[in-house]
This record gives structure tokens, sequence and C-alpha cells, in this order.
């Protein structure tokens, strides 16, 4: 384990993920604690933690959001590392946080993603809802909180001077176009959700159509997805579906009720 003065916390947030978990903690011992909060787990998750002395706690959260700042809370390094567990750091990534918030002020650090399909790297055509190209998931603590609104991709609440670390986080996002439709019916089930306890109206289905319409143009074109050929032509379609089949399912879940 590397000694500095600077204590870094990594938080891994886990559900049922034994096949990921090992291989997730096993990159993160540079780390100078370890926190693994396991959400309604009934795997193989505690002992794979405990095996590498993380601080493992466990509850029942239906609010993503919550189970998120409670790991925050746990931690007890100046900085904290937001890691899931598809998500692999590198021994150059905890060298350049070292590095960079030896003198620091409080604040946060957005670092970059190489995005996996398999083992295939999709660099390009990221966003609109369908995973990301960089996030702040480095944070001194106090800095950065997760808003409990949304039961899907929960906005932040981000304090202090923002910076930028140069080395990536590879994020396997899915095996393969099954394990995408797939992640598809979750999201869009989760959206709907959202949408539907909003006592808002919804707006008019051709206005969510356009909005479908810009994802797609967003990832396709101005995100520069077009370079990964047909890969990123299914990121910025499943972008563009994301939208439109929330509303749809919204409007039937507000229909039944």
């Amino acid at each position: 384990m590397m000694k500095n003065n600077i204590k870094i916390s990594a938080l891994v947030i886990a559900h049922n993920e034994e096949k990921k978990l090992s291989t997730c903690l096993k990159n993160l011992i540079y780390a100078d604690e370890l926190v693994v909060v396991l959400d309604k787990t009934n795997d193989k998750s505690k002992a794979i933690a405990k095996k590498y002395g993380a601080r493992v706690f466990e509850g029942n959260w239906s609010i993503e959001a919550n189970r998120r700042n409670f790991g925050i809370k746990k931690c007890l390094g100046d900085w904290i590392l937001e890691i899931d567990a598809d998500e692999h750091a590198s021994k150059n990534l905890f060298v350049e946080i070292r590095k960079k918030t030896e003198n620091a002020e409080p604040g946060y650090f957005l670092i970059p993603f190489d995005n996996y399909i398999g083992k295939r790297k999709v660099r390009y055509g990221w966003g609109a809802s369908w995973g990301v190209s960089a996030a702040p998931r480095l944070h001194f603590k106090g800095c950065k909180s997760w808003k409990k609104e949304n039961l899907i991709h929960p906005s932040i609440s981000l304090k202090g001077k923002k910076k930028w670390l140069q080395s990536r986080i590879k994020h396997y996002v899915d095996d393969d176009i099954n394990d995408m439709l797939l992640r598809l019916i979750r999201y869009t089930d989760l959206k709907a959700l959202d949408l539907a306890k909003n006592n808002k109206k919804l707006p008019h289905f051709f206005i969510t159509l356009r909005r479908g319409f810009t994802r797609f143009f967003k990832c396709f074109i101005s995100r520069k997805g077009y370079k990964e050929g047909r890969w990123g032509f299914i990121i910025a379609t499943m972008a563009s579906l994301y939208v439109v089949l929330s509303y749809i399912k919204a409007a039937e879940i507000k229909k039944k009720n």
C-alpha cells in the first residue's frame, strides 16, 4: 500500500456482483481504505469483500442516492474514490490521485472512462443517459452528495473547485447486444416509475419522439459515435429508445392508475 499524508478511501456499492467484485477490489489495493456497501445481496459478495480487507456494510435501499450517500458517510478518508463493481481502477490512477490531491483544495475531480462492450473498447458516442465518457468520481469528503429524487440516474450536488485527472477508469458496461437490451429494459422500467410518480402531465408523445432523435444525433454525431461504426449506431439507438420507451411505459402506468 502506498503511503502518503492524504488518506484515500475507495468506495464500492454492489448488489449480487460476486462474478465481478473480486477483480474490481483487486485493483483497489492502492487505496488506504476499502469500503464496500452491499445492497440486498444474497450471494458471496460479502466473503469476497472481506477477503480484500474491506469494511463491509449491508442494507436494503430502494433509492440509489440513499445507499451512495450512506457509503460516502462511512468512508474515513479525506478523498473518496467511487468505483462500481464493473469498473477497474489502475495503479497509475492512484499514483495520479495522490500527486494531484497532495496540496489540492477541497473540491472534486472528473475522471475519464474507457467503456467496453465485451472485450471491445468503445470510446466515442456515450452519453444522453446511456453511459458516460467522464464523471466526478473523486471528491473531497463533504463536496459531493447524491440527490434522492430519482430511482435511476440521480443527480448530484458538487462543491468546491472542479479539476480533471488524466488516468482512465475501465468500465465494462455490457457483455454483448443482448446485455444492452436487458439494461434498456431495466433502465426504462425505473425511469418510467420516476416519470409516473410526478404529478405533472407528460409532454406530448411527438415532443418525446423529437427528444429521442435529438439524443441519437447527440451520441452519433456530436459525441462522434460514428467513429465506432455499428457500435456507435447501436449506442445512439439505445440512448434514443431510452427516452421514448420510458415515456410510453410511464403513460401506461398513469393510465392504469
